[in-house]
């Protein structure tokens, strides 16, 4: 039997990169995949290629940003299939990098509002359901940023070290009601976010990145999935409040 065979799976962000990696290898596992995103023709496509394996996935546009919106995505879920086992609060931006002094405060609010309170908006809903059905299991992507610092990244910074106080705090409150809350802090990934913010393979920032992992490259998405989908599994069963680092050594330095 696999490990999630006939478990219900939200994954936010679930598009491309990470999200989509987990997807797939979630389907894998048979089990039944919402992905949520707010780009909806790669949603959907992915979405139509996981089914054609014969797995069982759909798409829901959703802007995590939006607590209304979280809230009926969750109950639209419920209605659908009648629990949510587990919640992969996985959608977030780069956000443009400035020195603090000089970050557009609209820009700072704007990273805020996708990676710590649509980080905050889905576990609310996501534990109100989880209570009803006897428990879960939930997993922040947050960073090595929620860590460590980074030069003109401040917002993004705050929002992750942030999504790593939220996962400790959640888990202390919920831990007795068998809901599992963890993060995974990924070092840096070779996913589309890497690329929208000017670090291609083959730029002098990216040669630059690949000098701050003591394994020699960045990561890919599986490396990171491995990670979602233990603590996501029973095989987890013990671990609560946990920020597991997935960083080529990043952090050990």
């Amino acid at each position: 039997m696999k490990r999630f065979e006939d478990k219900v799976v939200m994954i936010t962000g679930g598009s491309s990169g990470i999200g989509a990696d987990s997807a797939i290898a979630f389907a894998e596992e048979v089990a039944k995949i919402i992905i949520t995103d707010v780009d909806e023709a790669k949603g959907r496509s992915l979405a139509n290629q996981i089914n054609e394996t014969g797995a069982t996935a759909i798409f829901m546009k959703h802007n995590v940003a939006n607590a209304k919106q979280t809230k009926e995505i969750i109950d639209k879920i419920v209605e659908k299939f009648g629990r949510l086992d587990v919640a992969f609060n996985n959608a977030g931006i780069g956000g443009p990098f400035h020195p603090l002094s000089e970050y557009p405060e609209e820009d700072w609010e704007r990273v805020i509002s996708i990676n710590l309170l649509g980080v905050f908006y889905g576990m609310k809903y996501q534990i109100q359901q989880m209570l009803k059905q006897g428990g879960g299991a939930i997993v922040n992507n947050s960073s090595i940023l929620g860590k460590v610092g980074f030069n003109n990244s401040s917002a993004y910074v705050a929002a992750k070290h942030a999504v790593v106080g939220l996962t400790k705090a959640a888990a202390l409150e919920y831990s007795s009601k068998n809901i599992r809350i963890n993060a995974v802090n990924p070092a840096f990934i070779k996913t589309p976010l890497l690329d929208n913010a000017g670090m291609k393979e083959g730029t002098e920032m990216y040669d630059m990145l690949v000098g701050l992992h003591p394994i020699g490259r960045l990561g890919n998405p599986r490396e990171v999935t491995n990670a979602v989908l233990f603590l996501s599994s029973e095989e987890a069963s013990f671990v609560h409040g946990e920020s597991l680092m997935v960083d080529g050594g990043y952090t050990a330095k």
